[in-house]
């Protein structure tokens, strides 16, 4: 492709550095849709510079300032943030932009794109698949119905002459051309003969009863999508899925289809993928359907030009019109391969879908299956998941359970007594607390007592802890952490970490100056009980 700098509304010398930073950056590029889009962003940039009270001559000669104001100006939309990404590169190339101010300018993130295309609902989804099925639905019973009147007059089981016998040698001839016999007017006005005997002159009526259109081939591609989460630029190389061997059964077949992703980048473009037929519900059986819709099309295309065995082929209805110039192959006789943009907006419109369907029932299909498809782990749950509404509201209930344990969790590992100001006769006396209600016990033995060792009694509602106890508490909750240096981190935390954790609520409750006041308290007594609890040795 070539692309004219001197169309550029800046300063010479500028043409010449933006020319010669996007030849260094083309030498990574591997398609005219990347350079195109590279293009269109440079003639953006170039606009910015002239609009400029005092546009700069050189990039030599661009400031942070300028920079700065460029940034402001795009930073606020996905697409802006996306001509950022698409300039930086070119304007770091120069090596006059490497350093200084500017170079820190241009070195400053740029925020991801915030995705904008949800998944679908259930409704909207059944709506879109509706609408693609019915249509390739039709559109397969039509050539399966041709194609075995076909196979009958190609193996003399027609009478000669029939209604069906010359349908056939009709049928025939379009497999072997593409065209129904048809007749060319002087002024280059076409004909086609046997109208009555097709029925007409549509496309469903003549060439639509082997190849499919392209329309109908757009909803394979959504059937498709729907099923293996394909991206549309998939479908533009995607090859004629190979047969693989199927273990131990003659009624299933499996697919095996190469997925070429570009945007991967060398060495990564191509993944293999395993899909059976094992059933109407299957995901081969959707294969299945569509080597059968395709079959014709590839078949003249390999004989208009041999090695040509693309998947997704189309009669074009307009084969003499100039082929734009796309990623896509070039078309065959009168064969297009591959879905663009265009079909599949056209598709929308012409179904009454609020959009091209292709981005979001890939979101869809993506967050259905939970996994990632033909991306990294990090762009499916940043790109994919995330941000998805669907996902979100889905999530919800979990989200609450979660919340709900870590809540019960937090609550198990707090001191649930209460802090009294002075002992109470009427209460019974432990080695940790004072007990208000034996009898009421969460931890009940057989003899309606409590069976709570003496460290859990600062997790029951009943205990009472006076500033009697503060030293005796203070000093156990020492001697649990100097424990943690010298077991391992799983045993301890297995054993004391609960009790420690209480020990810690009780003493933010008491207060942190008080508490270690009472450390200078602690008596002989208040060590050997510690001693004996940490031992395991004093039980209830």
């Amino acid at each position: 492709m070539t692309f004219d700098f001197a169309e550029l509304p800046v300063a010479e010398p500028m043409q010449r550095s933006l020319a010669t930073v996007f030849a260094v950056r083309s030498a990574g590029w591997n398609s005219h849709e990347t350079a195109r889009a590279s293009w269109i962003t440079v003639k953006a940039f170039a606009r910015f510079i002239s609009e400029l009270e005092r546009p700069p001559e050189d990039l030599g000669d661009l400031t942070a300032a300028m920079l700065k104001r460029w940034r402001a100006k795009h930073i606020g939309t996905n697409s802006g943030k996306n001509v950022l990404r698409q300039v930086r590169p070119l304007l770091r190339a120069d090596p006059r932009l490497a350093a200084g101010p500017v170079g820190e300018e241009l070195a400053r993130r740029i925020p991801k794109a915030v995705p904008i295309k949800q998944s679908y609902g259930k409704e909207e989804r059944e709506r879109v698949l509706l609408a693609a099925q019915r249509q390739f639905r039709t559109a397969l019973l039509r050539i399966r119905e041709n194609t075995r009147l076909l196979e009958r007059w190609r193996a003399g089981d027609l009478a000669e002459d029939s209604r069906d016998w010359r349908l056939g040698q009709v049928l025939d001839h379009l497999a072997d051309t593409g065209y129904v016999p048809h007749t060319v007017a002087p002024s280059g006005t076409e004909s086609v003969k046997n109208r009555r005997l097709l029925g007409g002159t549509s496309p469903e009526q003549t060439w639509g009863r082997l190849f499919l259109s392209r329309s109908e081939l757009t909803a394979l591609a959504v059937l498709l999508t729907d099923r293996f989460g394909w991206n549309l630029s998939v479908y533009d190389r995607i090859l004629a899925p190979t047969r693989a061997p199927s273990a131990g059964t003659r009624t299933t077949v499996t697919y095996q289809v190469q997925v070429e992703k570009r945007r991967q980048g060398g060495g990564w473009w191509f993944s293999t993928e395993n899909a059976t037929d094992s059933g109407a519900d299957s995901a081969g059986r959707l294969i299945t359907q569509a080597l059968e819709a395709t079959a014709h099309g590839r078949a003249l295309a390999a004989r208009l030009a041999p090695g040509t065995d693309f998947l997704m082929v189309a009669r074009m209805h307009y084969p003499k019109r100039r082929h734009q110039r796309t990623e896509r192959p070039r078309p065959v006789g009168p064969l297009s391969f591959g879905i663009g943009n265009g079909d599949a907006q056209l598709w929308a419109i012409t179904h009454g879908l609020g959009g091209a369907p292709f981005q979001r029932t890939r979101r869809t299909t993506v967050t259905r299956e939970g996994r990632p498809l033909q991306h990294t782990q990090g762009t499916h749950h940043s790109i994919y998941v995330l941000p998805d509404e669907h996902v979100q509201r889905a999530s919800q209930s979990v989200f609450e359970a979660g919340a709900r344990e870590a809540l019960e969790q937090a609550r198990a590992v707090v001191f649930a007594g209460d802090i009294a100001d002075a002992p109470d006769p009427g209460h019974e006396q432990t080695v940790t607390a004072d007990c208000a209600d034996e009898t009421a016990s969460p931890w009940p033995d057989a003899q309606g007592g409590c069976g709570a060792d003496f460290l859990l009694c600062l997790a029951c509602p009943n205990a009472r802890v006076h500033p009697g106890h503060h030293p005796r508490l203070a000093h156990l909750h020492q001697k649990l952490h100097s424990l943690r240096s010298v077991l391992p981190d799983r045993s301890w935390h297995e054993r004391w970490n609960e009790h420690a954790l209480r020990l810690e609520d009780l003493r933010d409750k008491v207060g942190p100056a008080a508490w270690n006041a009472a450390l200078a308290h602690v008596n002989d007594e208040d060590r050997t009980l510690v001693h004996l609890m940490v031992k395991g040795e004093l039980t209830p």
